[in-house]
C-alpha cells in the first residue's frame, strides 16, 4: 500500500485551469481517470487525512504510485478527453457500464451502392442509418416484413446480390414485389438510393406526411378510376399504419427525445434509457455496473450520457435527453451533447405530464433491472459459496457461517419502536424464519439499548428452547442445518436453534449492544458483526477500527443484501 505524500505534488506545480487528470499505479498503469473543472482544487482533495476519504477513493490513491495531467481550454473539452482516456485506458477505480445484452438495430448501409436493410448489432459503423435498439430480433424482421411492402429495399447479402446479378434472376422476395430487384436491373441505383431514404425518413418518426402523400394518390388513383393502383395503395397504408401500431404513442407532441434513469444502491447501479422518436418509443436498452467510485446519481448519469453518445452524433443525439438526475455541473455536460448533435439538446428533468410519467416507468424497469441483476448473482451456488467462505475468512471464524441472522431498528420519530429480524440460510433468504419484535419502555430515540433488549429477548427464548428439547437445539445435523421441532398446536418454534453470525445495522455503537446481550445469556459460540450504512465498514467486537472489504467481494455483497432486506 502506498503512502499517498510519496508521489503528492508539490506547492504550485497544478494549474487551476480545467484538465484530466490520471492516476497510474507502479507498474505504470492507468487506475483511474478523472476530470475537473479546477485541477488544483480537485487533485487538493485526494491528498487530504485518509481517515477522510471515502473508502473506495481511499483504495484508489493508496495503489497509486503516480498522478499526471493534462490541461484543456474548457470543462468541454475535459469530457471528451475523460471519455477518450477511460476507453483507452479501462481503468480499474472507474465506473464503467457493462452492457447486460447485445441489442440488436435496423441498419440501412447507405455508404453501400445499392442499400441493404438488415439487423446489426455490436459497433456502429460509419456511413450506415441505425434505429433501435429493439429487444429482440424478431421484432425488427416483423418491422421491416411489412413495410417492404411499402419500401422494397434490398434485404439480400452480398454473395446473394452477386449471385442473382449474375444469373439475372432475383430472388423469392424480387418476384413477390417484397424487392425491388436492382440486383437484376429492374431500379436504378439513383431511384434505390431514394428509395432506401424513404425508408428511413419514415423509420425516424416523419410518418405523417408520407402517409397523407400516399392517401393523396390514393385519391386520385381513385378519381382517375385507376382501382387496382388505388387498392395497392390502400393497403399500402394499411401495411405502414399496421407497422405504427407496434409502437404505441407515448407522448403526444411527435417528441424525439431519450428518457435516462439510475436505480442504484451502496455497491451497484442500473441505467435503463427508452429511445423516443416521433413520440413513440423505438428502443430500450441498459446497463448494470459496480460504483468502484464514490459517484453521485448524477455523476452516474454523466458516465451514462458519455456511453451512450460517445461514439455517436447527429441524429443519434436527440433534441431532448430526460434524466432522473442533472449531472454537476450542467452546462458542460449540455455543450459536449449540443456539439455531439450539432444542433441545441435540451438536459433535464421532466417535471409534469406526460414526461414525467414515462420517466417513472423507465425509473421502474431500472430497479427491476438491479433487483434482477441482484436475483441472479445471489442464485448462483458457487458465488454464495465463496462469499460465505469469504465472511469467515474476514471474521475468523471456523466454518463458514450457513446460519445468518441480521437486526435492524426503525422507529416514528423515537416512538412506535420495531426490530426486524431476517435469516438466511446457505446464501438465500428464509423467509419463514422473519420476525418483528416490539420494543417498549424506552422514551426516545435509542436504537442502541433496542438493540441490546432485542438481541437479548432472541436468544433467551433460543436457550429457554435449548433447555425444552435438549441436544436437538443445537440445530446442526451432518453440517447442515434441520427443520425445527412442532410446537403442540403443529406450529414450528421460532427460536429452535442459533445462528452462526449475527449482522447488526448499525457501527460499533450498536455491535457492542448485541455482544453484551450475548455475553450476559454466557452465549460465546455466536460471531456478532455489524455492517454500517454510510461506508460500507463491517464493524466487530472490541475493535477500535472497522474492517473494510474488497470492493468486489461477494462476501460484501451478501452482507449487504442481508442488512437490506432487514
Amino acid at each position: 500500500m502506498a503512502d499517498p505524500s510519496s508521489y503528492r505534488p508539490r506547492p504550485g506545480e497544478i494549474p487551476d485551469t480545467p484538465g484530466v487528470y490520471r492516476f497510474r499505479d507502479e507498474h505504470r498503469r492507468v487506475i483511474y481517470v478523472g476530470k475537473a473543472k479546477s485541477l488544483r482544487q480537485r487533485l487538493a482533495s485526494y491528498f487530504q487525512d485518509l481517515s477522510n476519504l471515502h473508502p473506495r477513493t481511499r483504495s484508489m490513491v493508496t495503489t497509486a504510485a503516480s498522478v499526471e495531467w493534462t490541461v484543456v481550454s474548457t470543462e468541454v473539452e475535459a469530457l471528451q478527453l475523460e471519455y477518450t482516456w477511460i476507453k483507452e485506458f479501462d481503468p480499474r477505480f472507474n465506473v464503467k457500464y457493462r452492457d447486460d445484452k447485445s441489442y440488436p438495430y435496423l441498419a440501412v448501409t447507405m455508404n453501400e451502392e445499392f442499400p441493404r436493410v438488415q439487423v446489426m448489432r455490436g459497433h456502429k459503423k460509419k456511413g450506415v442509418r441505425y434505429f433501435g435498439p429493439y429487444g429482440h430480433a424478431w421484432a425488427i424482421r416483423d418491422t421491416v416484413d411489412l413495410l417492404l411492402r411499402v419500401f422494397p429495399v434490398r434485404t439480400c447479402s452480398a454473395g446473394v446480390f452477386k449471385n442473382a446479378a449474375r444469373t439475372g434472376r432475383p430472388c423469392l422476395l424480387g418476384y413477390i414485389d417484397k424487392c425491388s430487384a436492382p440486383c437484376v436491373g429492374r431500379i436504378s441505383a439513383e431511384d434505390h438510393q431514394d428509395l432506401a431514404e424513404e425508408f428511413c425518413e419514415f423509420m425516424a418518426g416523419r410518418t405523417g406526411t408520407y402517409l397523407r402523400r400516399l392517401e393523396q394518390r390514393m385519391t386520385d388513383a381513385a378519381e382517375d378510376m385507376e382501382y387496382e393502383r388505388a387498392a395497392r395503395l390502400r393497403d399500402d397504408i394499411g401495411a405502414l399504419r399496421k407497422a405504427m401500431e407496434k409502437n404505441a404513442v407515448v407522448l403526444a407532441d411527435a417528441t424525439d427525445a431519450d428518457l435516462v434513469a439510475v436505480s442504484e444502491d451502496e455497491l451497484e447501479a442500473a441505467v435503463q434509457i427508452f429511445h423516443v422518436r416521433g413520440g413513440r418509443i423505438r428502443g430500450q436498452r441498459g446497463w448494470v455496473t459496480d460504483k468502484v467510485e464514490a459517484v453521485t446519481t448524477g455523476g452516474l448519469v454523466e458516465l451514462a450520457l458519455q456511453q451512450l453518445y460517445g461514439e455517436e452524433a447527429g441524429d443519434s443525439v436527440p433534441r431532448e435527453v430526460l434524466v432522473t438526475a442533472l449531472p454537476e455541473p450542467l452546462e458542460p455536460v449540455q455543450d459536449w451533447l449540443t456539439g455531439r448533435r450539432g444542433a441545441q439538446v435540451s438536459l433535464r428533468v421532466p417535471q409534469r405530464g406526460d414526461k414525467k410519467a414515462l420517466m417513472e416507468t423507465v425509473t421502474q424497469n431500472a430497479r427491476q433491472a438491479l433487483a434482477l441483476h441482484k436475483t441472479k448473482r445471489a442464485s448462483d451456488l458457487t458465488t454464495r459459496s465463496r462469499a460465505l467462505e469469504e465472511i469467515a475468512e474476514a471474521l475468523g471464524l471456523d466454518s463458514a457461517p450457513l446460519r445468518i441472522e441480521c437486526y435492524d431498528i426503525s422507529h416514528l420519530q423515537g416512538e412506535d419502536v420495531v426490530a426486524s429480524m431476517v435469516v438466511f440460510e446457505d446464501g438465500l433468504q428464509r423467509k419463514s424464519e422473519y420476525r418483528r419484535f416490539e420494543i417498549k419502555g424506552f422514551e426516545g430515540q435509542d436504537d442502541v439499548r433496542s438493540m441490546h433488549e432485542v438481541i437479548f429477548r432472541r436468544f433467551r427464548r433460543y436457550l429457554a428452547e435449548k433447555e425444552r428439547t435438549g441436544e436437538w437445539a443445537d440445530g446442526a445435523v451432518g453440517g447442515e442445518v434441520t427443520a425445527s421441532p412442532a410446537e403442540e398446536d403443529g406450529r414450528p418454534r421460532r427460536f429452535a436453534y442459533p445462528p452462526q453470525l449475527v449482522v447488526v445495522d448499525g457501527g460499533r455503537p450498536q455491535v457492542a449492544a448485541a455482544r453484551r446481550a450475548l455475553d450476559e445469556l454466557g452465549i460465546d459460540d455466536v460471531a456478532v458483526c455489524g455492517l454500517a450504512k454510510r461506508l460500507e465498514e463491517v464493524w466487530l467486537p472490541d475493535e477500535e477500527d472497522p474492517l473494510v472489504l474488497p470492493r468486489t467481494s461477494e462476501g460484501l455483497y451478501l452482507l449487504q443484501r442481508v442488512r437490506d432486506e432487514a
